[in-house]
């Protein structure tokens, strides 16, 4: 049984699906300054994509990587990002809050 991983990369470059992992909003304003992302990020204003970009970029992120690749490695990895930033991130300031209100 021979299991292969392909890291495949069609339009969207390599570099903005990795660093787009940890710092999604600034990858999406790198990719658009350098038109990296031709397709995906048009140089005319869409409202829809702006206003995604702004609120919640990890989901445009995630819908660009399954236009280019469909359901594939790099679509399961930002996947899980998202569960993680969402899930761990709101109790880690719940817990600091608690934390400050105990100490005063």
């Amino acid at each position: 049984m021979n299991l292969h991983v392909l890291l495949v990369t069609h339009t969207l470059p390599l570099w903005f699906l990795v660093l787009s992992l940890f710092l999604p909003r600034i990858c999406i304003l790198v990719a658009w300054l350098q038109h990296s992302v031709p397709v995906y990020i048009p140089t005319s204003v869409n409202l829809i994509q702006v206003i995604v970009a702004l609120l919640i970029p990890r989901i445009l992120i995630l819908f660009w990587i399954y236009q280019d690749q469909g359901i594939g490695l790099w679509f399961l990895i930002h996947a899980i990002a998202i569960v993680v930033a969402w899930g761990g991130g709101g109790s880690r300031v719940i817990s600091r809050r608690r934390v400050r209100v105990i100490e005063d």
